[in-house]
């Protein structure tokens, strides 16, 4: 593969799950210049219709290439989203880490998206993770992407030879509201992004989970319509 002239965009793999977060990551990516390569994990998650919504946000953002590559963590299980003898929580947040964590999820993702960089001579990875309205996840904290990126720095090639990796979490210290103010700022079409955990094949929200409540407050918090299709 012929690799980015000096004059060209540089290339970022932009880490995208097809929900409201990933969407507005993928489209600050864009805004910043980049050549955006988006890659997706089917992980064996319950709520796969949102893999169908990244292929739609990818194309509506104008990102050069996307790929889904398959990896099934149900095989695991330990989690509600790839072990359906769990259920999804609906009557709201509890202390600790909920039963919707899927164990290293976003290290593997990472880890994926650090390998294809490497391939695209790509030296920017962006993560959607938020650290202020989120559910308690371990790896969605400054402190993983922080380590994340040094590992990134001493495990590869590219940082070995001094080209650093640098791991971008431009949503990592703000609201849900501010997050969809400045994707609407963006142009993100939030009606064609899938956030709820156990959305039916139509992408049809259940409106009683955590990540309903947290997307459905934001909208309201930020003053914005919701464009979500919700089954309650």
């Amino acid at each position: 593969m012929n690799a980015p002239s000096a004059t060209s965009p540089r290339r970022a793999i932009v880490l995208l799950s097809g929900g409201l977060d990933s969407a507005t990551c993928l489209a600050i990516a864009r805004d910043a210049g980049f050549d955006c390569y988006c890659l997706s994990l089917d992980y064996g998650q319950r709520h796969r219709v949102e893999l169908e919504a990244a292929g739609r946000v990818a194309m509506a953002l104008g990102a050069r290439e996307h790929r889904v590559v398959r990896l099934d963590l149900a095989a695991f299980g330990g989690s509600a989203l790839t072990d359906r003898n769990i259920d999804v929580p609906t009557a709201g947040a509890d202390d600790g880490i909920p039963v919707t964590y899927v164990p290293a999820r976003n290290t593997i993702m990472l880890s994926l998206a650090l390998a294809w960089a490497e391939v695209l001579e790509s030296r920017d990875i962006f993560v959607g993770v938020n650290a202020v309205d989120y559910s308690g996840y371990p790896d969605c904290r400054p402190e993983f992407v922080a380590a994340f990126e040094r590992l990134a720095n001493l495990a590869t090639k590219a940082g070995v030879e001094g080209n650093r990796m640098t791991i971008h979490a431009p949503l990592i210290d703000l609201t849900k509201a501010e997050i969809i103010r400045q994707g609407s700022a963006l142009g993100v079409d939030y009606g064609i992004t899938v956030s709820c955990y156990q959305a039916d094949e139509h992408g049809q929200a259940c409106g009683v989970c955590d990540s309903c409540r947290l997307r459905r407050d934001g909208f309201h918090a930020a003053g914005v319509t919701d464009p979500t299709h919700y089954a309650a």
